[in-house]
């Protein structure tokens, strides 16, 4: 038995956990699927789960969840805010904006996005809402959902190799997480100027 995104786990059932975990992260459900990846990656360095295996079952979590974030946005999302009603109204505008930036930096921002705590989630809400290709997004996603799960869940199993302890391990995975959020504010505000600069005059 042992924790993982805040669950205990038997130790036979980590990997559905970690697929189930990752996956409904992705998909938008406000549930810790990148500290599961890097307990996981710290587990495997520990023996109890299998770090080849650990790649796969993030990656197959993360590539599902955004896919079903991708349909969310572009059935539910989509008919929202293009709708009638005061929201639609507001939201016009950025429908437009979105549309222009992600048929400009669509790919790389589901494959970079995958890194950063808030674009991992909207990123593909918005790609679907913004009418993106299915065909682009799913190769963009698929290498992103991959490199992110190797990435991610090697940082945890060498954090766990390299610590003398539990709280060692808690430690380096809790400075790798505030760093992500650091880059993730910092994406934002890049977005943000380059949408400005890019966005065509009426």
């Amino acid at each position: 038995m042992f924790l993982i995104g805040g669950i205990h786990v038997p130790a036979n059932l980590g990997y559905l956990a970690l697929i189930l975990i990752v996956g409904g992260e992705s998909a938008g459900l406000p549930i810790p699927g990148e500290t599961s990846i890097l307990i996981g990656g710290a587990l495997a360095a520990n023996g109890d789960l299998d770090l080849p295996l650990v790649w796969c079952f993030a990656a197959a979590g993360a590539i599902i969840g955004d896919n079903i974030g991708y349909l969310v946005g572009r059935h539910f999302l989509r008919r929202v805010i293009t709708g009638s009603g005061r929201l639609a109204h507001r939201m016009e505008r950025s429908v437009e904006r979105s549309e222009f930036y992600f048929r400009r930096h669509g790919g790389k921002t589901v494959f970079f996005g995958r890194w950063l705590p808030v674009l991992r989630v909207t990123a593909a809400w918005m790609a679907g809402a913004s009418q993106m290709e299915w065909r682009r997004f799913a190769v963009f996603n698929a290498l992103g959902g991959i490199g992110w799960a190797v990435s991610i869940s090697s940082l945890g199993y060498f954090a766990g190799k390299s610590a003398d302890s539990v709280v060692g391990v808690l430690g380096i995975l809790a400075l790798v997480i505030v760093t992500l959020a650091l880059v993730s504010h910092w994406w934002f505000r890049r977005l943000g100027r380059a949408a400005a600069a890019e966005e065509p005059q009426p």
